[in-house]
């Protein structure tokens, strides 16, 4: 690995973010981007129920989908994480977000 997108990965590492190892069916994370805001809520078998922001405007809200994981706007990603303060989130569909500014998690067992 270079020594660029090794400082890239490491970096990456010490946002504030969720993994995918992190989240259960059920569970839900509201992304406000610097363009919009998204609500995500983990369905099974990896793949995400997905309203807000671009899904909106095309009216396809609810859809499900894939995340392939998050970037800086480029080709290199990271596809362990779900969300990451100062990324984009990547899409099954390949959209990406503008850069996310605020995650907030509320697991499923928070939920009445």
């Amino acid at each position: 690995m270079n020594l660029e997108l090794k400082h890239l990965v490491d970096r990456a590492d010490s946002l504030p973010q969720i993994k995918k190892s992190d989240l259960q069916p059920g569970d839900e994370l509201k992304l406000k981007t610097k363009n919009s805001v998204y609500i995500i809520k983990v369905d099974k078998d990896g793949s995400y129920v997905v309203s807000g922001g671009w899904f909106d405007k095309m009216a396809m809200s609810p859809v499900i989908t894939k995340i392939n994981g998050c970037t800086w706007g480029g080709s290199v990603i990271k596809t362990d994480i779900v969300a990451a303060c100062g990324l984009n989130v990547e899409f099954g569909n390949r959209l990406l977000t503008s850069t996310i500014q605020e995650i907030i998690y509320f697991p499923r067992s928070m939920k009445n």
